[in-house]
This record gives C-alpha cells, structure tokens and sequence, in this order.
C-alpha cells in the first residue's frame, strides 16, 4: 500500500541561545519568522519556526533553543538526519559564500549529482548546505535579500544510516518515493513529481557511530501528506503492521503522527492544511508569541520563564 507523501514539511532542530538562532535565521539567511511559540511538549522553551512568506510546507526550518535546560551537546551519527540542504537560485552562490564569509562563517564548496553547493554550520552546530538550482517557489524578502538570490525552500535533508535496504522499503514501499540516484554512498529518493522541496539523500555509514540527539542535531525530519484523510489512512496502515507510532497529534497548524524508519530517524508525517493563518493574519505572521489553547491560561508564567528576543 502506497500513501503519497507530497514533500518535506519541516525539518526540526535542537539548538542552543534563542537569539543567535533568530539572528541566523532571519537575518543572516534572510528566512521569516512565521510563528513564535513553545515547545508543546515543554513550555518553557520557545518553538521557533522560520519560511517564506506563508510558511509553506517545504520551507520550514524550526528549532527549540534550550539553552539553560541542561541539554548536553548531540552526536551527529546514523540513525538522524545530519545535514539539512535549502534551494538556492541558479548563479546565487558566489553571494552566498561571501556573506557567509563575511559574518565569519566557514563554508566548503561541493559537487552532488552533478550541480554545486556550499556547506556550513550555523551558531549551534547544525550542518547546513545550499544548492544552486531552477526553483519556482516565491521566497521571503522582507528581512533584506534580494529575490534573485533569496532561500526558496528546502532542497533535501540527508539521512545517515548504517545500511539502507529496510529504509529504501519503507520510503518506496509505503511513503510513495522513487529512488532516482546513487553517487558513492549516497543514494537519493523523491517524492511526488520529484524536484525540490521532496528529496530525501540517504548516506550509507555502517563504521559511523549512533547519533544521539542534543544541541546541534535535528531532532526529526517531516513529511507532508494533503489532507487529514491520507493522514489518518497511513496512521491505520503503521498501526496495523505493527509499526510503533503515536496517536495523532494536533500541533495547531498541521495534524502529526510520530515513528521511527528502521535506520532510527526520527519521522513525522504532517498534514498541509490548516496553515499557520489560523491564529494569526499573514502580514503579522511571527510577530507575538502564540500559545496553544490549553496554555493560555498560564500565559503570565510561561511570557516569565522565556529568554527576551527581539527581530
């Protein structure tokens, strides 16, 4: 049984101080903050989520900045995804080199499948890339850069893993992706009509030790399904064959369901719909911290415990 996954949604991170991740985000890399709220799992650590204008799935980098929590530093390793990779326009990459360079960020220049990126780190540690490539999607410009060289989206994440079969299985078997490239050992898969935005690299590393989760890691990786239908369909089928997933979860602007693939990522599979205009107009998108509506009541003590930013 095969359910279409449409794409990446969003890729979420662990990070370190709220305001050098906004400071990256959104004023290095020029991304919107679409919505400040909490970790719904612990609401006394912000839920940063940056994109475009709408926050359009396929965008959506998000991050929980933990600093003071305690929160030791993660091990990138198999079983997580290690590098998430945003869509660049073609002939962009000389300005993006340099801007990084010039905020003293250190890049390495690559060749994938054929086509030129850059690769880096942002304050926590994460690894980050740009691609050059055709990309129809509107970008954000409202914090500075210029269209013809503005993010677009996300590009790819690359998975780590210790072996790839049962992981090729499940995304092409169940997730409705094509594997469409192997260079070395790296392998990639795509979802839907393929392009941007829906691609999934696996890299092969059976000597790499485990990844463990912690400041500077991704914590999981979304995939996008259209509607609550398809959504609720893949929630029976993983039950079913005794996937082990949670129950469906509502996050306020998308529904959620969690599971491991069998290389130990970390996966949610997102619904699209409703968006993040539900709690808030598309012009003041990131502008107050929204809370879900079970914390609203304890809104003066959660505004007490977060870290002051500004943007």
């Amino acid at each position: 049984m095969n359910f279409p996954i449409k794409g990446l949604h969003h890729v979420t991170a662990t990070v370190s101080d709220a305001q050098e991740d906004l400071d990256f985000y959104t004023q290095l890399l020029g991304l919107r903050l679409v919505k400040k709220t909490v970790n719904f799992d612990n609401n006394a650590v912000y839920h940063f989520y940056y994109g475009n204008e709408h926050g359009t799935p396929g965008t959506i980098m998000t991050t929980f900045p933990y600093k003071g929590h305690g929160v030791r530093t993660g091990v990138k390793g198999t079983g997580q995804v290690n590098v998430t990779t945003f869509s660049i326009p073609v002939g962009s990459l000389g300005f993006w080199a340099k801007r990084l360079n010039d905020a003293k960020v250190a890049t390495r220049e690559f060749d994938r499948f054929g086509v030129k990126g850059i690769g880096y780190e942002d304050p926590s540690g994460l690894l980050i890339e740009m691609i050059e490539g055709e990309d129809s999607r509107e970008p954000w410009t409202g914090n500075g850069i210029r269209e013809e060289v503005a993010i677009r989206g996300f590009h790819s994440v690359t998975m780590v893993l210790a072996e790839a079969d049962p992981t090729i299985q499940l995304l092409t078997n169940v997730l409705n992706f094509e594997e469409t490239g192997r260079e070395g050992n790296r392998i990639r898969l795509e979802a839907d009509d393929k392009g941007v935005g829906k691609i999934v690299d696996l890299l092969i590393e059976p000597d790499r030790e485990r990844g463990k989760n912690g400041i500077g890691t991704v914590h999981h990786v979304a995939l996008a399904v259209e509607n609550d239908e398809v959504h609720q369909a893949l929630h029976r089928y993983l039950i079913e064959n005794e996937h082990r997933v949670t129950d469906i979860k509502d996050r306020n602007y998308f529904h959620s369901i969690y599971f491991r693939e069998p290389g130990g990522v970390l996966i949610e599979v997102a619904t699209i719909p409703p968006g993040f205009s539900v709690d808030e107009s598309t012009e003041n998108l990131g502008k107050d911290l929204k809370l879900p509506e079970w914390e609203e009541k304890q809104r003066s003590v959660i505004e007490k415990s977060l870290p002051s930013v500004s943007y």
